[in-house]
């Protein structure tokens, strides 16, 4: 059989080597069953069903004709080091690094952190659109894990918040 979709055909393996990966990894906790889930059965499943669909757009990456076969293109490193890098910084602002002397900024510092530097990733970056997204990221996170969930970690700098 011949790829007839390149794109797919890579992003459908991706898929299935990070859902092999999950399934894997769900193994060492405790599974259960369906009436008394351990916490390794939501990342089992995820796993599992993460294989599956790879598994899907490989063939149909393998069966459905494309004009020019969809190549792959370069690779786009200004967009990925963004990405990356405004991953880094969420967890550098969130939790600080103690060893290093960088306090911890909280959630509402490392949220518009993120923000902004995801944001250089595409090509237009408007710094009004950019605030707003920021603005109602840090809102709904502050009411989804402090308020509803309840969950105990830092909102505000240290230096704000004494």
């Amino acid at each position: 059989m011949r790829i007839k979709s390149q794109k797919d055909f890579w992003s459908g393996l991706m898929f299935m080597a990070v859902g092999i990966a999950f399934a894997w990894g769900a193994t060492n906790y405790t599974i259960g069953e369906g009436a008394r889930m351990g916490p390794g059965y939501f990342p089992l499943l995820l796993g599992i069903l993460l294989t599956a669909l790879g598994g899907f757009i490989v063939f149909e990456a393998m069966v459905v004709e494309t004009e020019d076969g969809e190549p792959i293109g370069k690779w786009a490193w200004k967009p990925l080091g963004f990405i990356i890098g405004s991953n880094i910084l969420f967890g550098l602002l969130l939790g600080g690094l103690p060893r290093f002397g960088i306090p911890a900024m909280g959630l509402i510092v490392a949220i518009y952190g993120l923000t902004f530097i995801a944001a250089m990733a595409g090509d237009e970056f408007k710094w009004k659109e950019v605030i707003i997204l920021a603005t109602v990221l840090a809102i709904g996170s502050y009411l989804a894990f402090i308020v509803l969930l309840n969950l105990q970690f830092q909102v505000w700098p240290t230096f704000i918040t004494g």
